[in-house]
């Protein structure tokens, strides 16, 4: 499984932290603090579950997509990178 995308994912939101540029959707969650990007985590984990619950496979891999989205976005917030929590799962399961 090829994860370089993922990786520059993380880096591209990174970068949108650091250097907001104008009309960037992630650079205005950041702008809205915790209040937002909490709110929008919950609302995709919501679409997400309902989803899981009722809707097609697609439906549930777009709603992973943005869950996943928005939980890197707010780990970043905090200064956590998404690779802190994939070293935290390799640990686990060694």
């Amino acid at each position: 499984m090829d994860l370089s995308f993922l990786k520059n994912l993380c880096e591209i939101i990174h970068d949108r932290k650091l250097h907001p540029s104008e009309g960037s959707y992630t650079a205005k969650l950041f702008e809205g603090g915790n209040n937002k990007i909490i709110k929008k985590l919950g609302e995709e984990n919501a679409e997400f579950i309902q989803a899981f619950l009722v809707q097609s496979k697609d439906r549930i891999i777009s709603e992973a997509a943005d869950y996943l989205y928005h939980l890197i976005v707010a780990l970043e917030f905090k200064d956590i990178s998404f690779q802190s929590v994939i070293d935290e799962l390799e640990k686990r399961h060694k």
